[in-house]
């Protein structure tokens, strides 16, 4: 699986963070492979051992050729996660919960995936969707390149840059495309188009002069200048400001308005900033979408303000309809971002809802695509420290105040009460910033401007089930923190079965290149 020549190899490297031209397979007439270093790193040797174990378990059934790839992340959708917005979305239909499944719950495999980074025990964003992207684990605060990288060093990074499995198929002539409710430039959508050894360096005003002196580019900027193939058919997300100068409202310290480069260099592109313009967008040319300046609203919060931003379903059906036009198939990501900011607030509501969301997303995915020809796997990058307990009666609403069963195991009249004499919910935090009320829906964040509130409230009462309640927690900490434990994978279509079981995450990479012929030797060529 190693390049077979130096002239592939310069094509690849040319392609990273430090260099100012970029390959194009429509140029060189072969398509980009991973580099040697790549090849070589023990993550992904085992990532391929792993696949072919998996093969030799369950043999040719496995091995089947996906035309299409979608990797749907739910960011922080720990498994605790998935429960609580199964049995929320349960609540909503009528039912008692326990029993609904979300969408992708009824794919036919499930498996596990072990989320730490190769320098942390609990793991962030950047070096996890690195791994599930580029085939070899990393460290936290990266974004694909490799674990010798050192953070937030330029020099260190050069040459230790990871060929992701979106650029693999984009020079294959695949159609690729992004979608996130995050800043598009954040480590999980970056992973998949950039390089970079912090995740912080999105628009060169956070970059140091010394990075943009030894030849690093900030994320905004490389995704613009993202040239792999025929360039990305579809990217949209938030973000807007790490595209724009000050002086436009942006964040951008050199003066350059990205947007108006990106328009430039994509004559028959179209840019759009609104749900409406989303949908009036003509189908031919690549899409880019810029729906906020920072991340674009929860869902609940987007739907209480009547605010125009397109929904996370709404953007994964255009996406498709528009990647489905391509002869050669196509590699789409898609990611449910605020789920995690939602557990980082505190808040079971917004994260919750937003999985429900996510939930949503996926099956209009499956609607859309037909099984027999396109892989498409929903997993999580890293769980939060997000509890569900307390002995809680069948069908009790899942955001609210625990009421157990009496001694005939029929639903108690009143709500339990813990040690201290005071009811207690469901969903707790092990930490963060704990109990707080806010009015309304509105935008769950501003939790950070509030004091810390750890320890036990009196919720007699409080509304738990508000869009504005913050569950309580143990540990103060000003934002509650990702998990360590492993989180699910859920897969349906050809090499599916190969993400049964338990695997590190690289492994996704590489049943994603096996299955989708990404790389010499893989299923397909």
């Amino acid at each position: 699986m190693k390049l077979k020549s130096s002239l592939c190899l310069a094509v690849a490297i040319a392609m990273m963070v430090g260099c100012a031209e970029h390959g194009n397979q429509n140029e060189i007439g072969a398509a980009l492979s991973v580099t040697d270093q790549q090849s070589a790193s023990h993550w992904f040797v085992d990532g391929e051992q792993a696949v072919q174990s998996s093969l030799d378990l369950f043999g040719s059934p496995a091995n089947g050729h996906a035309r299409n790839v979608i990797l749907f992340v739910g960011d922080g959708m720990g498994i605790s996660t998935v429960t609580a917005a199964r049995i929320l979305a349960g609540q909503r239909a009528g039912n008692p919960g326990e029993e609904h499944r979300l969408s992708f719950e009824h794919f036919p495999v499930t498996g596990l995936i072990k989320t730490y980074n190769t320098n942390q025990q609990t793991p962030d964003s950047a070096g996890t969707m690195s791994a599930m992207m580029t085939g070899v684990k990393t460290r936290a605060g990266v974004i694909a390149v490799d674990e010798n990288a050192l953070r937030a060093d330029c020099q260190s990074s050069q040459g230790r840059e990871l060929v992701s499995a979106l650029e693999l198929a984009e020079s294959r002539g695949k159609a690729t495309g992004i979608v996130t409710t995050a800043r598009i430039t954040h480590a999980t959508p970056a992973a998949t188009y950039a390089k970079s050894p912090e995740r912080g360096w999105e628009s060169d005003d956070a970059m140091p002069a010394a990075a943009r002196e030894a030849g690093c580019r900030d994320i905004a900027e490389q995704l613009v200048s993202f040239s792999v193939g025929d360039g990305l058919e579809v990217a949209l997300g938030g973000g807007r400001r790490h595209f724009l100068p000050q002086q436009e409202g942006g964040r951008r310290a050199d003066g350059r308005n990205l947007i108006r480069e990106w328009q430039a260099m994509h004559p028959q592109g179209n840019y759009v900033a609104s749900a409406d313009e989303l949908q009036q967008a003509p189908m031919q040319g690549p899409l880019f979408g810029l729906f906020s300046s920072s991340h674009m609203a929860y869902d609940a919060q987007r739907q209480d303000s009547e605010l125009d931003q397109p929904s996370l379903s709404e953007m994964t059906a255009l996406s498709l309809d528009r990647l489905a036009t391509h002869k050669q198939g196509y590699f789409l990501m898609v990611e449910g971002g605020r789920i995690d900011h939602g557990h980082h607030a505190g808040s079971a509501f917004n994260a919750l809802n937003e999985a429900v969301a996510f939930s949503d997303a996926v099956r209009v995915a499956m609607d859309k695509t037909d099984p027999s020809e396109t892989l498409i796997i929903v997993t999580a990058d890293h769980s939060h420290v997000f509890t569900i307990a307390g002995y809680p009666t069948r069908g009790n609403p899942i955001l609210g105040k625990v009421v157990g069963n009496d001694e005939h195991g029929e639903p108690a009249s009143a709500p339990l009460l813990a040690a201290d004499n005071m009811p207690y919910t469901t969903l707790g935090y092990m930490n963060g910033p704990g109990f707080a009320q806010r009015e309304g829906v509105g935008n769950p964040d501003e939790r950070k401007e509030m004091p810390v509130k750890a320890g036990r409230q009196d919720l007699s009462q409080v509304d738990t089930r508000a869009p504005g309640y913050h569950q309580e927690s143990l540990v103060p900490m000003s934002s509650e923190t990702h998990g360590g434990e492993d989180v699910g994978v859920w897969a349906r279509g050809p090499g599916a079965l190969l993400l049964s079981g338990t695997h590190e995450q690289n492994v996704i990479f590489h049943v994603m290149a096996r299955a989708a012929g990404l790389l010499p030797q893989s299923s397909g060529e």
